[in-house]
C-alpha cells in the first residue's frame, strides 16, 4: 500500500511506542561476520512486539549491505526501505531502516533494525 493511501498514526495508550537508548551492547553476526557493533544502540518497543534494536549506520559495516528493492509502509513510523546482506543465503531484506520516520519516532532516523532469523545472532549485552 502506498504512503499516501495510508493516514499516519500517532503512537498513544492503544498503541504504545517508546524509544530510550539502550545501556549495553549491540552486535549483529551474518555471513560469518560482523555486520553491526555498538553501544549507541536504540531499543523499540512497540505495543505487543517484541523490542526491536536500531543501531546507528555509522556502527555498521555499510559495504556489506545492498538497497534492496523492496519496501512497507507502517503508520506510526512512516516509509521503511530495507537491505540485503551479501554473502548471507538468508539475507534477502534482512535489515530495515526509517530514512524519513514521523516525528514521534524521529529518534530511529539513520539507525539500521536486523530480522533475528535473517541473521546469525544478535548479541544484546
Amino acid at each position: 500500500m502506498s504512503p499516501t493511501a495510508c493516514a499516519m498514526k500517532v503512537p498513544g495508550p492503544d498503541h504504545p511506542i517508546a524509544i530510550v537508548r539502550h545501556a549495553g551492547h549491540v552486535r549483529v553476526m551474518a555471513a560469518g561476520h560482523v555486520i553491526a557493533e555498538s553501544r549507541n544502540a536504540l531499543v523499540l518497543r512497540e505495543a505487543q512486539y517484541p523490542p526491536v534494536y536500531y543501531i546507528p549506520r555509522a556502527d555498521a559495516d555499510m559495504t556489506a549491505l545492498a538497497r534492496s528493492s523492496h519496501s512497507t509502509w507502517c503508520p506510526y513510523k512512516g516509509a521503511c526501505s530495507y537491505f540485503d546482506i551479501g554473502g548471507s543465503a538468508k539475507g534477502a531484506n534482512a535489515v530495515w531502516t526509517y530514512e524519513s520516520p514521523h516525528e514521534a519516532v524521529a529518534e530511529i532516523k539513520d539507525h539500521l533494525a536486523f530480522y533475528p532469523d535473517r541473521v546469525d545472532g544478535i548479541e544484546v549485552g
